[in-house]
């Protein structure tokens, strides 16, 4: 019932989605809360409560998921609650997300029934340094 399998080098693991080698990710369960920044370097899959700033390579958030902070990302996928600016240059928003906050991105894909609170502000394929803050013309 319980064997060990034997992968060859090339096989996927969970920590290896793909069998990309040196890629990993990391998941925040529904169940998790957390005070304080996050900075991975790699993807982050956030089903839990997150109060600080996210910052990772690729962000997926899920549809109970709650983020009160600034997202930096280059690639995320908003299906929950969002209170901050996001900073992203390939946003998908889904029909369940609701970001009340900035957008800031290159890309964007919004389904019918998500809900933005906040400007939108198109980056023109510039990157924004960490920390750094856009702020529209007038302000």
């Amino acid at each position: 019932m319980f064997s060990k399998s034997k992968q060859g080098p090339g096989a996927a693991s969970p920590a290896t989605p793909g069998g990309a080698k040196g890629a990993t990710f990391s998941v925040i369960g529904s169940d998790v809360e957390i005070t304080g920044d996050i900075r991975a370097t790699v993807d982050l899959h956030i089903d839990g409560r997150v109060q600080g700033d996210v910052t990772c390579a690729s962000l997926v958030q899920g549809q109970g998921s709650v983020i009160v902070g600034a997202i930096q990302a280059d690639q995320a996928r908003v299906a929950g609650t969002v209170e901050g600016t996001l900073t992203v240059k390939a946003l998908i928003v889904e029909a369940t997300a609701r970001i009340k906050g900035d957008v800031s991105y290159e890309s964007l894909s919004m389904a019918v029934g998500a809900e933005i609170d906040g400007r939108l502000t198109h980056l023109n394929g510039a990157a924004v340094p960490q920390g750094l803050k856009l702020v529209s013309a007038g302000e």
